[in-house]
């Protein structure tokens, strides 16, 4: 039995910004971040992902070294690894992808897999409708990130947000995540109140709108609170902050906690994140803990509905 499963491509990325000095691949994906979150909060973790052959070895050692379960890797020796270059401007992120490893099936998964939670986090729309079904199956509690879903391909690689053309597997979801700009995708709506009760009816009880720098707002028993940034020490690199986000939620909601401290651990693993270039950084459980009762005894703003 595993407390948290997450389910997506691992990426190889190639990440430019002003404040990185020289540019080299790096291991990436949501698997890599949610994972190692929740593991630094004392979760078992695995994954289910497909990789080429082109995927290091040392990210697999790493890994490993990490107390990562890989048991769920498949790795596709003609394949290539899903690879992204990301560029960060002032105006924001460039996203374009340049490789795309093989889909990822039903039978990629295993029917004896257990696990307390199961994240699905897709980024170029690796899964399908049959998956998430059979996910649905092994866990009480299912969770989902939609990016994968809703980015739209040119022929150059180059990302953009469009319309997501499944969204009943939102009727399997318990909990919800994704940025305000992908809530929007989602639905189809521009009000994010509307939006998220959009989702809620669905099925999804909790929703985590991310606003990268900014904090989040999380959703629950038909309340919205405002969850506060934690502040780094330093900004170097904003890459996964999304995925440790609630990959700390998810390793703190499993231990039936209050989902208004899961998503203060949250903005706290977070916070420790985009201090370093990559899966570099990450707090320790008493320290993510202490930026996070910094933000809870402060008290949270609740928003209407």
């Amino acid at each position: 039995m595993f407390d948290l499963v997450t389910v997506g491509h691992f990426t190889i990325d190639q990440i430019f910004s002003p404040k990185i000095a020289t540019s080299k691949p790096t291991l990436g994906g949501s698997p890599t971040y949610v994972s190692l979150a929740a593991r630094k909060l004392g979760a078992k973790v695995s994954v289910t992902s497909k990789v080429g052959g082109d995927f290091p070895s040392e990210y697999v050692e790493w890994l490993k070294t990490n107390e990562v379960d890989l048991s769920g890797l498949k790795r596709v020796r003609d394949a290539s690894t899903t690879r992204f270059l990301l560029k960060y401007e002032k105006q924001g992120r460039q996203l374009q992808l340049k490789n795309q490893a093989p889909p990822i099936y039903p039978e990629d998964v295993s029917s004896f897999l257990q696990a307390k939670a199961i994240h699905v986090a897709p980024i170029a729309n690796e899964l399908s409708q049959n998956v998430i079904d059979k996910l649905r199956g092994l866990t009480d509690i299912l969770s989902l990130d939609p990016q994968g879903f809703v980015r739209k391909f040119d022929e150059q690689g180059s990302v953009r947000l469009g319309k997501w053309e499944n969204p009943q597997i939102l009727q399997q979801i318990d909990i919800y995540k994704s940025s305000l700009n992908e809530i929007k995708a989602v639905t189809g709506l521009t009000d994010f109140r509307r939006a998220v009760q959009k989702i809620h009816e669905y099925r999804a009880k909790i929703i985590v709108a991310t606003k990268g720098m900014k904090g989040a707002i999380l959703f629950f028993d038909e309340e919205l609170y405002e969850i506060s940034a934690c502040k780094s020490k330093v900004v170097q690199d904003v890459t996964g902050a999304g995925d440790a986000f609630i990959g700390a939620f998810l390793a703190e909601y499993i231990q039936d906690k209050d989902p208004v401290w899961c998503a203060c651990v949250g903005s706290a693993a977070a916070s420790f994140i985009v201090e370093g270039l990559g899966p570099a950084v990450f707090g320790e459980k008493e320290e993510t803990y202490k930026r996070a009762i910094r933000i809870y005894e402060k008290g949270l703003k609740r928003l209407t509905v």
